[in-house]
């Protein structure tokens, strides 16, 4: 029987359906709890809802084909379900929401939108497994991208699906590399552990490949709290700077780009989120051929099965604003209903120990977990914002008539970093 996510609005944690979405039917077997964890008000509920939107196409793929297989004595087959909690941008808030989705059954915990989140909730889960195992949970991070979070701080419990902020520095770096007439940039980021560790490595970065290259300008602001950047965007055309490099996200990001258009600021924009959330419609013409996005995928990416995967994604998600999907988002989805099918089991140590061999494809792309730091060695793409139609770029961003045309697919096993992390396992 294929079943719909169950997707419970949590605001004051009340399990009341969403939406568009069905409870299991009376014969159904109890569904498997997941809890996204997210801002879903504020500045930054868009890049919350966009997340909601993937992880509810993610599931609905699984359930549609039964749920995930599981012995008899263990449940038999059993849907997936995820429940939304909104942390509202704050760790008070997040920790709050994890206590609540333990306390109504969840065993899996999603959250990404914020790396100084993410460390907060793999402590507490750290903690809370040590003091509960018969509670044990899992955490999946498909976006905070804080290097320390599978080095330093990289725990048993914590699996990371995108690729961190060194490996899209990198990647990025690889276009910038032979961008031969840049000579100056300026760096601006959000003053958080995130924002500061992708300015650290592009000075590492430019230092290492371009020395050739001056920053002319490297600032820290507010995270979602800035509603004015022309200051900012003044000092960046003030510089003389050649191109910005920043990992500014949701509206920090589209704010940002916009006051730099409106100033007059001609140069490029290198980013690591570039390609969507409003900052390309912002940027209009004045992005053409200059803002440069990296990604896991991007809709552009050539082949048939690419094609048809975000054109099924459109069809589920047809409002042009809802028009971002991460195929990261899937493919983490994919690998926990192959993780818990490995374990036979729902126990959080038994998941996590087929987690770290588990391999997904989907869609022409794919990727494996590395066991030693729990981070998902995938294939990342670089993209360069051009007008839809142009050769390349058959599918463009949320209706703006701008999308990104793929030059460079980056193998999964140039795309690795070394790491430093010393897990404790279990």
């Amino acid at each position: 029987m294929a079943l719909m996510a169950v997707c419970a609005v949590t605001a004051s944690h009340a399990q009341t359906p969403a939406p568009g979405a069905s409870a299991p039917t009376a014969q159904a077997a109890p569904p498997v709890k997941l809890a996204l964890i997210e801002s879903l008000s504020g500045s930054f509920a868009n890049t919350g809802e966009a997340v909601f939107r993937n992880i509810v196409w993610a599931v609905d793929r699984v359930n549609a084909r039964g749920g995930v297989q599981l012995p008899a004595g263990a449940g038999g087959t059993r849907p997936l379900a995820v429940s939304r909690y909104d942390s509202k941008g704050q760790n008070e808030e997040a920790l709050s929401a994890l206590r609540a989705a333990i306390d109504d059954g969840a065993r899996v915990v999603m959250q990404g939108n914020s790396s100084a989140t993410a460390a907060v909730l793999i402590d507490a889960i750290n903690k809370h497994n040590e003091r509960e195992p018969g509670k044990r949970v899992l955490f999946l991070n498909y976006s905070a991208v804080d290097p320390i979070l599978t080095n330093e701080k990289c725990s048993f419990w914590h699996f990371r699906f995108d690729a961190h902020a060194d490996m899209r520095m990198a990647a990025l770096m690889d276009v910038l590399r032979a961008d031969k007439a840049l000579k100056s940039v300026y760096l601006i980021g959000q003053d958080y552990s995130f924002g500061q560790a992708v300015l650290r490595e592009a000075k590492k970065q430019l230092g290492a490949q371009r020395p050739d290259v001056a920053v002319v300008g490297d600032e820290l602001h507010p995270v979602g709290r800035v509603k004015d950047f022309a200051p900012y965007a003044v000092k960046i055309k003030s510089s003389g700077a050649q191109a910005v490099i920043t990992g500014n996200w949701g509206n920090d990001l589209t704010l940002l780009v916009k006051a730099a258009r409106e100033v007059g600021f001609t140069g490029s924009f290198y980013t690591f989120y570039g390609n969507a959330l409003g900052a390309p419609a912002a940027i209009g013409d004045a992005g053409l051929g200059k803002v440069v996005a990296v990604a896991d995928w991007l809709p552009n990416v050539p082949g048939a099965q690419s094609e048809a995967f975000y054109q099924s994604f459109r069809e589920r998600f047809p409002k042009p604003q809802d028009d971002y999907v991460h195929m990261r988002m899937q493919l983490m989805v994919e690998a926990l209903a192959q993780s818990i099918e490995g374990a036979g089991s729902l126990e959080a140590a038994a998941v996590a120990r087929q987690m770290e061999k588990a391999s997904v494809q989907l869609a022409g792309r794919g990727g494996s977990m590395r066991a030693a730091d729990h981070q998902f060695q995938q294939p990342l793409v670089v993209g360069v914002m051009d007008k839809q139609g142009q050769p390349g770029v058959k599918f463009d961003v949320e209706g703006s008539g701008y999308g990104f045309r793929v030059v460079r697919d980056i193998p999964a096993e140039k795309a690795q970093q070394p790491h430093s992390c010393q897990m404790q396992r279990f």
